[in-house]
């Protein structure tokens, strides 16, 4: 590629699909897209997006993808760059999930998402920084350091996918994947100012994920756009049959086939639950602004309520640490991760090894799991918290006989700074207030960015889908895009 394409392309400016293009039109080679990505990590290596790297893989990965394109083999995807949450296993790098109890572990197998990514002949750029054991709403809670927001580096990515998410934003990766528990991706895409879906539940293979709450984790994509999210979550879905018995069985589908559908009509309902006093001004203000554009465009705003919003940050702090505390008990120090170097007896290591293994967020989440799942405390805590959650997916059912499409915030606010000390653990929760819901419910959901709120950051509007609605999500979000700009801004800088 000649220095005049490289300057006038400004390849991390482009998506995958752009990219994909331009390797199929033979403008580029994926061996020079890959050093420009590598470039720029090194460049901007102070953000702390990337935990693990190694150029020797992945330009061995890049000549793969030129080869295959000269053997015309190829997908349109082939050649394109990735980066991997610290979630997903694998074994070219390293896999942490941010946590000291795995720091170096690497994996013998590649998760599903991971390794039907690679068969589409995609280039990895390495593992993003992520909350430990995605846990946290801030990615203040990796062990490995904290990731800065590119739109000002004094304050948050969100989490726990924030790493994947600043790292889009930043143009360090084209695409990248993430996972979503509560909100893990939808809420880092909004204070990153990028595009982001969690699908149905079950749609992507959980096999390979460093679990935390088995019945509520889920793989997702994470792009500049909708359509970029559309072309990597194609690549993503499908069934598992033979390794995760939540996988749905449902096809691989091609989502980007349904991007053109206009939206003339649908019908898109806006809980006032959403809506209330606790959102800021200019979330609210950059909210009403996108529904606005979606009414111009044809789409029909419908009151709705979903009235045991609320009730969803207790249910859902009961039922996932109860899950986290059953699923973390493996890292013992016994069979792999870390394991104390001074200890007693047997009893003696697990607690030390524990004790220096785990974070401060995942001891509190292991606590708070163990205690209600403890005899005397299951039935008052734990089964009352499956019953609401019961109620919380029929309240979605109830409002999707009104409308097509639910919409609204996916945060109170936009990000917060690093290191305040005025959040405690429960302002943190509180604001995951929108984005629990739907996970607790196992819908899709996705965040994409409609402007700019307090202190000039990035405001995300969510939007959630009836069961296996993906593809209407990203077409009604693709729609907006390309009538507005705000997916193509990019921080200063960057």
């Amino acid at each position: 590629m000649s220095p005049a394409i490289a300057a006038s392309t400004d390849l991390h400016h482009l998506g995958a699909a752009a990219l994909g293009q331009l390797m199929a039109d033979g403008k580029a080679s994926a061996v020079e897209v890959a050093q420009h990505f590598l470039a720029r990590q090194r460049a901007h290596a102070n953000l702390g997006a990337f935990l693990a790297t190694d150029d020797q893989v992945t330009l061995a990965q890049a000549r793969a993808a030129d080869e295959r394109r000269a053997r015309g083999d190829a997908t349109a995807l082939t050649g394109v760059p990735v980066a991997h949450k610290d979630i997903f296993v694998t074994t070219d790098f390293a896999t942490t999930a941010g946590s000291k109890m795995l720091a170096g572990y690497r994996s013998p197998f590649d998760s599903t998402v991971g390794s039907q990514i690679g068969r589409m002949g995609m280039v990895c750029l390495g593992k993003l920084n992520c909350d430990e054991f995605a846990m946290g709403s801030t990615n203040e809670n990796s062990a490995f350091g904290p990731v800065q927001n590119p739109w000002d580096v004094s304050r948050v990515p969100g989490g726990s996918s924030g790493g994947s998410a600043a790292a889009v934003a930043a143009g360090l990766t084209p695409v990248a994947t993430g996972t979503d528990t509560g909100g893990s991706i939808r809420q880092p895409a909004s204070f990153c100012g990028i595009t982001g879906i969690k699908p149905t539940y079950g749609r992507a293979s959980r096999h390979g994920m460093v679990a935390f709450a088995s019945s509520l984790d889920q793989a997702g994509a994470m792009g500049r756009s909708a359509q970029d999210c559309a072309v990597l979550l194609s690549a993503m879905c499908g069934p598992d049959p033979d390794h995760d018995s939540t996988s749905l069985d449902e096809p691989a589908e091609d989502f980007t086939r349904s991007l053109t559908q206009p939206i003339a009509g649908l019908r898109i309902g806006v809980p006032k639950e959403f809506m209330g006093d606790g959102v800021a001004n200019g979330v609210r203000a950059a909210i009403e602004a996108a529904l606005a554009q979606l009414e111009r465009l044809g789409a029909v705003r419908v009151p709705i309520s979903l009235p045991r919003t609320e009730l969803s940050i207790p249910v859902y702090y009961i039922i996932a640490p109860a899950e986290a505390s059953s699923n973390l008990s493996r890292f013992d120090g016994v069979k792999f991760g870390h394991r104390a170097a001074q200890h007693g007896d047997l009893a003696d290591m697990y607690k030390k090894t524990r004790s220096e293994g785990f974070g401060d967020e995942v001891k509190r989440r292991i606590m708070i799991g163990t205690y209600v799942l403890s005899h005397g405390y299951y039935d008052a805590y734990y089964l009352q918290a499956q019953k609401i959650r019961r109620l919380i997916a029929d309240d979605f059912q109830a409002a999707f006989a009104h409308c097509d499409v639910i919409a609204g915030p996916v945060a109170p606010t936009v990000a917060w700074a690093l290191g305040d000390t005025a959040r405690s653990p429960l302002d943190n929760y509180l604001a995951d207030i929108f984005t629990l819901p739907g996970s607790l419910a196992g819908l899709p959901g996705m965040s994409l960015p409609v402007g700019f709120g307090e202190h000039g950051m990035p405001v995300g509007l969510q939007l959630i889908g009836n069961y296996l609605s993906e593809a209407r999500l990203l077409n009604l979000a693709h729609q907006y895009q390309l009538a507005t700009d705000w997916h193509q801004r990019a921080p200063a800088g960057f």
